[in-house]
């Protein structure tokens, strides 16, 4: 049984979708879309960069969004049983089960990206990897560092490695307490925010908005919620969910257990990098992972 997964933030880098454009009247006209729905040329900052201004969250979001949708699309699998998407990459599995439009969840990231970017202006925090320690002694670290300031697990991504989010002085008292367990690294991010924490909240009320005056219809297949790790398919739990993602942690490492208990033996990224097949073969070791970004890969997919 098949499960399709959808990267998030982190995995965009110049060049990406170039070659599915040149070579795919399918994904040239996704791509011209989605510069006419923005009104301006995301595909050139796919495409060209600069890195510095593709980095940027309020377009990195809707520029890893459009290249996995591409790639979907591309691929047209009638075997996906069922999807999940790493915060962002949940509105690329959401577009996947025909919840959204493409059109609509395009403009959704794009907000989104802005009022994450802004709500990390407003409130500064920052985010650190922490890898070697399980979920309970990160609680215990980031309730530990809690008088410091706010923090708290943001991405639980596989067996020993969580990121945590929030203010830069209750972020920087957990990993000092987190070297002090025995974390076998600790690593402050490069973020533009306290992505996943109580400090989006601002951008949270902001896409409140939005989330309610778009459509979302039913999922035609189980959509794996980051929230929750569990499956969902009602319009109402869809949009109730994705507002929650804002400041919620992502269960990752749950939710790829619950697709396997559930009949998922492989699972296939659709976007750009590699990141998650790396997490799911540290998660379930014996999962096969496919993975789909450029041209190539396209290609050597049979029967396509």
């Amino acid at each position: 049984m098949n499960a399709y997964i959808f990267p998030g933030q982190g995995s965009q880098y110049v060049g990406m979708g170039k070659d599915l454009y040149e070579q795919f009247p399918a994904a040239k006209l996704l791509f011209d879309e989605a510069d006419s729905v923005l009104g301006f040329s995301l595909s050139k900052i796919c495409f060209e960069g600069p890195e510095e201004e593709l980095k940027q969250t309020k377009n990195t979001q809707p520029a890893i969004f459009l290249n996995s949708v591409v790639v979907w699309n591309l691929l047209k699998p009638n075997d996906a049983a069922m999807v999940a998407g790493h915060s962002l990459g949940e509105y690329s599995a959401l577009v996947a089960a025909e919840a959204i439009t493409f059109a609509d969840a395009i403009k959704l990231v794009r907000l989104r990206g802005e009022l994450m970017q802004k709500a990390g202006e407003e409130n500064p925090g920052t985010m650190a990897a922490i890898v070697g320690l399980d979920a309970k002694s990160v609680g215990e670290v980031t309730s530990g560092a809690s008088a410091e300031g706010i923090v708290q697990a943001a991405n639980f991504n596989s067996p020993g490695q969580i990121v945590i989010s929030g203010s830069v002085s209750g972020v920087r008292k957990a990993m000092e307490l987190a070297k002090a367990r025995g974390a076998k690294m600790v690593k402050e991010l490069v973020v533009s925010g306290a992505f996943h924490s109580p400090l989006m909240q601002s951008a949270k009320d902001a896409l409140k908005v939005a989330l309610e005056n778009v459509k979302i219809n039913d999922a035609k297949i189980p959509v794996y919620a980051n929230v929750t790790a569990k499956p969902v398919q009602k319009a109402d739990e869809i949009r109730e969910l994705l507002l929650q993602q804002v400041t919620s942690s992502v269960r990752w490492e749950e939710s790829v257990i619950a697709m396997s208990t559930n009949g998922a033996t492989k699972f296939v990224e659709c976007g750009p990098g590699k990141v998650l097949q790396g997490l799911i073969k540290r998660t379930v070791a014996t999962a096969e992972v496919a993975g789909f970004d450029k041209a190539g890969d396209i290609n050597a997919k049979e029967n396509l």
